[in-house]
């Protein structure tokens, strides 16, 4: 398939057309537009509705609405492709990272200050406005000028941090603060309204302090006259920009979309090909009639072809797994309810909401808040099921998931999205820190398992066997899985399995992303003369200590392998263990895993980066053993 893009010399003669402001800084945004859906189709994933909503304020700001000393950023994080593609456009990026979205050596999924132009990364939603004041007060204390503006979505107003952040910012007459909300009613699938009301926003805004404007955000118009009133301000100002998730395709707007059913399905992941090429029609047509209005001859289009992707076959989708199973277990368990954090289509629970309506609860974009929720829950004879992406529910609600612990009821945590893949969204999403994150609280264990036929088993133990509150810690993305669980194999406490004989030496790990890898380098070292056992280990934060020593025994060198930080990883509590079990031999023991902030890129680019693919592993393995023998 062909996809289409403007090259800079067509987007510069743009920018400097003698023309009405307004209207040459429309004609630039629809380019954009074209460009951001080109990077996104390449890429095979990002966040097309979002970055379409916003990409007005983000073009007017960058041709016309800051100076030299000015700073930009998005606290949202999901509009990258937007603010790429308008950098790009002006010169402040080499033309060549068009083609780079979500690849090493490119740009990421979400910000990051390795990125020109980057001033801030992002992370859990609510950051930004704090993170503005931190740069004013440095600008003070170094008699520097030059305003902030933070973009902010208003699904993330739910944070409790955005409130928080304005009070001091208004007490400190934070006048150089530009706070601009992109008002498009929707968060990542449904409407605002629905999730988590925000009400008049204005009179909230108000009661803080703030000088609160608000305008057609896709009217470049209006748009370029309410930020011009903002400029004459000494105290923080809030933008509210009413915009369209999609603006600029009519059938991606959300109006055209929500008409039929309640759910936005353009999100994330990137267009079909038959939608992005109504849309780029779409946008040309448009195109071509404001130049015409001006006298001006059409821009010159260039067409790339989309890189071909190497699909694997769809052997294990875990998430499917688990909603199936805690359907069947609800269906017994009239207790279980399940709170979900905006995520809705991510987190396999469509199926749960439909089953049991009365038993499903939207909590939105506010991770603090559902834990706690289900905390009261759980305090009162509900068993909870709380699900998110394991980035967010291991971090932010930290505290809320220990002070569950303390009262010693039982809830069951899933956290999805887990490890270092897919890479495409970036160290944001990445989330390789949540056992070091959540391991050592008490009564709280982490399961990880390695297919389907494991993640049911584990949904069961969590309801049915235990008492203690557990995680839950899930692959999203379909594997194809080299191994077999062992006959007659259950799910036991502390215990783990043989998924590969071997004579040399023995690797434990878990979860199907690292397995897969690990039983390919076995393969190769098997060639080589070396033999590796491989045992999955399901368990992140317990080992049966008696079970450990017999799987150990014959082995002189121990490989322990994370999808996580190498620090506070699996590999941590076993390497404790073994130094318990005071073994008459000495063992040679070395930790894999992942040993810096994880690169963005493909999965194959990003496993290779860190040395976590089977190539990776194997010569890592063969390496350390030739150096002990």
């Amino acid at each position: 398939m062909r996809l289409n893009y403007f090259p800079f010399s067509e987007l510069e003669r743009v920018r400097m057309l003698e023309c009405d402001k307004v209207a040459k800084a429309a004609l630039f945004a629809d380019m954009c537009r074209i460009n951001l859906l080109y990077m996104i189709m390449r890429a095979g994933s990002g966040h097309v509705g979002t970055s379409l909503s916003c990409i007005d304020i983000v073009s007017w700001l960058f041709l016309e609405g800051m100076g030299t000393q000015d700073r930009y950023f998005s606290s949202k994080g999901h509009d990258a492709p937007a603010l790429y593609s308008v950098l790009i456009g002006m010169g402040m990026l080499d033309f060549d990272m068009l083609h780079k979205l979500r690849r090493i050596g490119g740009l990421p999924g979400h910000p990051d200050i390795g990125t020109p132009h980057m001033v801030t990364n992002t992370g859990s939603l609510g950051m930004g406005i704090s993170k503005a004041k931190g740069m004013v007060l440095a600008n003070r204390l170094q008699n520097r000028t030059g305003r902030v503006f933070v973009l902010t979505g208003d699904g993330e107003l739910q944070e409790g941090q955005f409130w928080e952040s304005l009070i001091s910012a208004v007490n400190l007459r934070m006048g150089e603060i530009t706070v601009i909300v992109d008002h498009n009613k929707i968060q990542s699938d449904t409407w605002v309204s629905e999730t988590s009301g925000l009400g008049d926003l204005e009179s909230k805004f108000e009661a803080f302090g703030m000088r609160v404007h608000r305008c057609n955000g896709n009217d470049m118009g209006t748009l370029s006259t309410e930020l011009m009133k903002i400029y004459k301000a000494d105290q923080p100002q809030v933008l509210i920009a009413d915009t369209l998730k999609g603006s600029g395709v009519s059938f991606m707007e959300h109006p055209a979309v929500m008409r039929t059913e309640n759910i936005y399905n353009y999100h994330s992941g990137a267009p079909s090909n038959s939608d992005y090429r109504e849309a780029v029609g779409e946008l040309l047509g448009r195109l071509e009639r404001r130049l015409a209005d001006l006298g001006e001859k059409m821009v010159a289009v260039e067409t790339a072809s989309a890189e071909e992707t190497s699909s694997t076959p769809v052997v294990q989708r875990l998430i499917p797994a688990y909603s199936e199973e805690l359907i069947e277990q609800a269906d017994t368990h009239d207790e279980i309810v399940a709170l979900d954090g905006d995520l809705i289509l991510d987190t396999g629970l469509i199926p749960f909401r439909e089953r049991f309506p009365e038993r499903f609860f939207e909590c939105g974009i506010g991770a603090q808040v559902m834990v706690s929720q289900a905390g009261g829950l759980a305090l009162s004879g509900v068993f909870p099921v709380v699900h998110s992406f394991a980035c967010f529910l291991s971090d932010r609600p930290n505290e809320q998931i220990y002070n569950n612990a303390t009262e010693k009821t039982k809830i069951m945590y899933v956290g999805s999205l887990a490890g270092i893949i897919p890479g495409g969204p970036g160290h944001s999403h990445q989330c390789v820190r949540d056992i070091s994150a959540l391991g050592g609280i008490p009564a709280l264990t982490m399961i990880e398992p390695c297919n389907e036929t494991e993640t049911r088993m584990a949904v069961k133990y969590c309801v049915e066997e235990t008492r203690d509150s557990t995680y839950l810690r899930l692959t999203s993305i379909p594997v194809e899985i080299p191994y077999d669980l062992p006959i007659q194999y259950k799910l036991t406490y502390g215990k783990g399995g043989i998924l590969r004989e071997g004579t040399d030496a023995v690797l434990i790990g878990y979860g199907p992303s690292l397995l897969s890898q690990a039983f390919a380098a076995a393969e190769y070292l098997e060639n080589d003369g070396l033999s590796l056992a491989i045992v999955n280990l399901p368990w992140l934060n317990r080992v049966d200590h008696e079970w450990l020593g017999e799987t150990l025994s014959g082995f002189s060198y121990v490989f322990t392998l994370d999808n996580h930080y190498v620090v506070g990883g699996q590999g941590d509590m076993l390497l404790s263990a073994i130094a318990e079990l005071n073994f008459e031999r000495s063992l040679n023991v070395k930790k894999l895993g992942v040993r810096e902030i994880p690169v963005c890129g493909t999965n194959g680019e990003v496993l290779e980066h860190h040395r976590l693919d089977a190539t990776g592993l194997a010569e890592d393995i063969d390496n350390f053993v030739k150096a002990k023998r």
